[in-house]
């Protein structure tokens, strides 16, 4: 069924009465924007080539690199300009090739599990006995020292499996949502920088990081074939931007990998590590406490790609501006992915609606007076790192707060993480003088859901790459769905998660908000230059943390 187009300018006729500071908009162009988004999208067939064809996307693999230069082709083949790959030193890329565990004693078992990224190899099919370690402190080393060779060690305790009680779908409708969004975060609490952190967190992070060192070292020394987790201590996951509700994993094969292997010169060093489904972990640790010995059959293989060039990139395109080309509106999303799914809500969505944006733009024969301009983003997943390089590079030392000319040049960047759900607004990173421009924007996507504008300043994705050197940026307010229950950095984060018609409309606003920004007169007003802090800018060692 069509949606409504024309319906719209009534609303807006309406708000512009109330709205003392809204921008003047083209209703007529967002009408134009709605009809093409709503009805012709093909924002889920972009999101199927990155996630079907081309997933996962692990920064430094050969599949990110073909998804860069299918995406490359498609905005050829849109007819955008200035397309290119931007590259960044990154570290060995790394590859799953084959992967098959099974328990063999007491019982067979298929075992549902998945290698740590950077994991090393078996080197070939290998058959363990398996022990349970506990390592607490360097006290606990003598306790297994001679005794764990040739063994696969269980590294945590079981975990509690419970029945689905919590919330697993979040919609942002009921209470403590939309609302909660709206609530400035207290400042002991407040969004922080993103990158870098507080000195008080510095030293014990330090000690947690040299412990792990210490023990990698020792199940290496000991002879140790394989370590084996079952991932988080907790089955709840926080919902994102530092709020207090939360969402419950589903668990049931179901697996959250964590803490990634080295990818510096040492890559390789380790020992084989694998996350298993919290049951078949669970399982192994009660027939051992029984006195039952437990044995697997193990192959574990990958592949590691040297640095011979940078294996770190960014992919970028252009829709060229009018009279005011040489500034720029830029749109960007993280390209890169873990290796566990294909990527889909995290975050082949978010780069499709970006995609998508610019498509519908494009194939409108909208003229800009701003050129807009699209970044996929390498190696978010590993600290930003594709988007840190951007700024480096074109932009600002944000350690010495030395500016670029650009960075008088870029008017405003939006991006969009966070999964497959409707943009129900925008977090405001404190730029609260852009509130009344963003609210004229929102009045006429008000029946598409779009209400909220949040002060809160959010972080762990790259908007606050640009935030950090004094650019307006800004995350959408997505819906978040099974994000953060299901999908988010889990072995199930596929297509069949991604929900048509939120991504639709998620494209649809993003390409208006596009739009509004590089026609209106101002560029977008800018919060004071932050003060340079040390440590916030430069290039991050290839040693994951």
């Amino acid at each position: 069924m069509r949606r409504p187009v024309l319906v719209l300018v009534l609303a807006a006729i309406a708000s512009t009465l109330v709205l003392a500071q809204s921008d003047r908009l083209d209703y007529q162009t967002i009408g134009r924007i709605r009809d093409e988004g709503l009805n012709r999208s093909q924002v889920m067939d972009h999101v199927s080539w990155l996630s079907d064809v081309y997933g996962p996307r692990l920064t430094g693999s050969p599949a990110i690199q073909q998804a860069s230069e299918w995406a490359m082709k498609t905005f050829t083949g849109w007819g955008l300009a200035n397309i290119h790959q931007e590259r960044f030193a990154f570290g060995k890329g790394w590859s799953l090739v084959r992967f098959h565990a099974n328990m063999l004693e007491p019982q067979v078992q298929p075992i549902i599990g998945y290698p740590r990224e950077w994991s090393p190899g078996t080197r070939g099919t290998v058959t363990a006995d398996v022990v349970r370690v506990s390592i607490a402190s360097d006290a606990d080393f003598s306790k297994y020292r001679g005794k764990l060779a040739g063994k696969v060690v269980l590294t945590q305790p079981t975990r509690v499996v419970r029945l689905l009680e919590g919330p697993v779908i979040l919609r942002m409708d009921g209470p403590a949502t939309l609302e909660a969004e709206t609530t400035p975060v207290p400042p002991a609490r407040g969004g922080g920088a993103g990158i870098g952190g507080g000195d008080a967190a510095a030293a014990p992070a330090q000690n947690a990081a040299a412990f792990r060192r210490a023990l990698d070292d020792f199940y290496k020394a000991e002879g140790v074939v394989a370590l084996f987790d079952r991932g988080s201590d907790s089955d709840m996951a926080a919902g994102g931007s530092d709020l207090s509700w939360q969402t419950q994993r589903p668990d049931g094969g179901t697996l959250f990998p964590s803490g990634a292997l080295a990818r510096d010169q040492n890559a390789g060093q380790n020992v084989p590590a694998v996350t298993l489904a919290v049951e078949h972990y669970n399982r192994m640790v009660r027939v051992l406490d029984k006195g039952v010995p437990v044995k697997v059959e193990l192959n574990v293989d990958t592949r590691f790609y040297d640095e011979t060039t940078p294996n770190g990139f960014n992919t970028i395109a252009e829709l060229p501006g009018s009279d005011l080309a040489s500034e720029i509106v830029l749109l960007g999303a993280h390209f890169d992915s873990h290796p566990y799914a294909t990527g889909a809500t995290d975050n082949a969505t978010g780069s499709a609606a970006m995609m998508e944006a610019i498509r519908l733009l494009k194939t409108l024969g909208v003229k800009p007076r701003r050129t807009i301009r699209i970044a996929l983003w390498g190696a978010e997943e590993q600290g930003l790192l594709g988007s840190r390089a951007y700024v480096r590079e074109h932009l600002a030392d944000i350690e010495t707060m030395a500016l670029k000319p650009e960075h008088a040049k870029l008017s405003v960047y939006f991006n969009s993480d966070n999964g497959t759900g409707r943009v129900r607004g925008v977090w405001l990173q404190n730029n609260l003088a852009v509130r009344p421009i963003f609210q004229s924007w929102i009045e006429p996507l008000r029946d598409l859901g779009v209400t909220t504008l949040s002060p809160r300043s959010v972080s762990q994705t790259d908007h606050v790459s640009f935030d950090n050197a004094g650019i307006p940026a800004f995350q959408f307010l997505v819906e978040r769905l099974e994000y953060n229950s299901r999908t988010h950095h889990s072995n199930m984060d596929t297509f069949d998660r991604v929900q048509r018609e939120d991504m639709v409309q998620q494209a649809t606003v993003i390409a208006i908000f596009a739009y509004n920004a590089a026609m209106r007169d101002d560029k977008l007003p800018r919060k004071a230059l932050p003060a340079p802090v040390r440590g916030r800018g430069a290039a991050p060692s290839a040693q994951n943390r």
